[in-house]
């Protein structure tokens, strides 16, 4: 029962990474494994054997989510704009309690409220310039070191609670041709046989998908350090992040293009709703998780 809650815990993560102003790093915050899956990766070949046995069920489960979600979500996101994102509003909010908890007894003052305010104008900064710009992908030998470094930025800040991925690659205007085209394009060539789509597709997604495992030990490490130098600090930052990300979500105009009628508002109420009741119940570090 457990791997199956990892395994969906991994899932909401996986879903998070690829919707543009939602933090796989609050989904990890929101459901209390946070602290587990960063010391995992950190302790990875100090403690080889225990920390892939504690990553590999959420693994499975990002994956899964992923693969599925990169059809799913077109057509939720699609159809149901507003009720799918107050869903995952319901359960970035459910993270506040729990980062609270964290910085209880840390010492906070006023350069951590000025910290708060800062990451909070980061990221609603972000979002208001995100802009509609759109890239054409090559896969010249330039291009597919941009791709490792896009990886690198991309995954970096997915490990960082409250700052998005996918919406940097929005911002860049790289979201739409490697998420919801190539992937899906790639996957779709899986499943047809049509190997001249897989092929071109892995030469952009394989320096990508490096590139991601990269940012992700690297900042990582940073977020340790962190932690152990300035952890109220840093919680505060993080805290920030949070906080801003239903905001960002809701400053997207295109959530809103279905109408506001009182059909919707009630779904999307139901939704947020749903948002909380699925942080409490995936909520909370499974016993032992943790690598040492």
């Amino acid at each position: 029962m457990n791997m199956i809650l990892n395994i969906l815990r991994g899932a909401v993560i996986g879903l998070a990474n690829i919707i543009p102003g939602v933090s796989g790093g609050t989904m990890m915050v929101s459901m209390g494994i946070y602290d587990t899956l960063i010391g995992c990766i950190n302790n990875l070949f100090k403690s080889f054997k225990k920390s892939v046995l504690t990553l590999l069920p959420y693994l499975i489960g990002m994956l899964l989510a992923i693969a599925l979600g990169a059809f799913g979500l077109k057509y939720l996101f699609g159809n149901y704009p507003l009720p799918t994102n107050t869903l995952f509003i319901g359960m970035i909010l459910g993270s506040v309690p729990i980062i609270l908890k964290q910085m209880k007894g840390e010492k906070i003052g006023v350069p951590g409220f000025i910290i708060f305010a800062v990451f909070f104008a980061v990221v609603v900064v972000l979002k208001a310039v995100e802009g509609n710009n759109r890239t054409e992908l090559s896969t010249d030998f330039l291009s597919l070191v941009k791709y490792f470094l896009l990886g690198a930025v991309a995954s970096s800040t997915m490990v960082i609670p409250g700052v998005s991925g996918s919406m940097i690659l929005k911002t860049l205007g790289y979201y739409e041709p490697i998420v919801t085209e190539t992937l899906t394009s790639f996957l779709s060539g899986l499943k047809a046989g049509d190997w001249a789509a897989v092929g071109h597709g892995a030469l952009i997604l394989v320096p990508f998908g490096l590139g991601i495992v990269v940012g992700i030990f690297a900042i990582a490490k940073l977020i340790a350090v962190l932690m152990k130098k300035w952890r109220g600090w840093t919680y505060c930052a993080i805290l920030g992040m949070v906080v801003a990300s239903p905001v960002a979500i809701l400053m997207d105009t295109s959530i809103y293009e279905k109408g506001l009628g009182w059909p919707i508002l009630l779904v999307s109420v139901v939704t947020f709703a749903l948002g909380f009741l699925i942080a409490a119940k995936l909520g909370g570090e499974p016993e032992g998780a943790q690598a040492k």
